[in-house]
């Protein structure tokens, strides 16, 4: 079982309800953040001490404040975990049940387990904590589609990035661009053209903004 675990959630009653269930286990240390950065920072901090952390707990949203921040949600928190934590196991627990951001978050971020904020949440975070440290996945009943083959309701994360391009205001010719810059292929205007075309047909989308809206509504930018 986990040692030294963190939470890191911007609601007290949430992370003090975590804490309770890992008081129940025979976690040792217990520490609490609720910003990303605050969080990322006293990962660092431990790892410079010797003292790392076995465990991460973290939320996907935080509410915006009146600070400035680099990492801005969960999401933004564990890639940076991954790039400078490879090791570390991370257990999101969050109210999002979008199958394709639990798939992303598994597939290309190698969570350990991803629990839903639900009636049962708890219960299944106590169940997570055991699966995780054997080295398994756990996934809350919700989201266990996460493992199985993609639905037609799904796209994969060139789609993604298109979508997620267009949602930030970038026109066609400014996707190519960007693909070409990042060593992205297929990157043409032609190709991309005939994605968002095929996009706008599967999800039946009136145009490119009535697509990101749609996107936007299934959680998959």
């Amino acid at each position: 079982m986990f040692k030294r675990v963190l939470i890191n959630d911007d609601h007290d009653a949430i992370v003090e309800s975590v804490a309770q269930i890992l008081d129940s286990t025979d976690v040792s240390e217990i520490a609490k953040t609720h910003y990303c950065d605050e969080a990322y920072l006293k990962l660092k901090k431990a790892q410079l001490d010797q003292n790392p952390f076995d465990l991460i707990i973290t939320d996907l949203s935080f509410k915006i404040d009146h600070r400035t921040v680099e990492l801005v949600n969960g999401e933004d928190l564990i890639a940076k975990i991954r790039q400078d934590f490879p090791d570390m196991a991370i257990i999101v627990y969050s109210m999002k049940d979008q199958i394709q951001k639990v798939r992303t978050l598994v597939k290309k971020f190698h969570i350990n387990a991803y629990v839903c904020k639900d009636r049962k949440g708890l219960k299944e975070l106590s169940e997570a904590l055991k699966i995780a440290s054997s080295n398994k996945i756990y996934l809350s009943p919700q989201v266990s589609k996460a493992l199985h083959p993609k639905s037609k309701m799904e796209i994969d994360d060139f789609d993604i990035r298109l979508i997620s391009l267009l949602a930030r205001g970038y026109s066609q010719d400014e996707i190519s661009t960007d693909l070409k810059e990042q060593n992205i292929s297929p990157n043409s205007l032609s190709t991309i053209e005939k994605r968002l075309n095929k996009l706008k047909i599967q999800f039946r989308a009136n145009n490119t903004i009535h697509l990101v809206a749609i996107a936007k509504d299934l959680g998959l930018i």
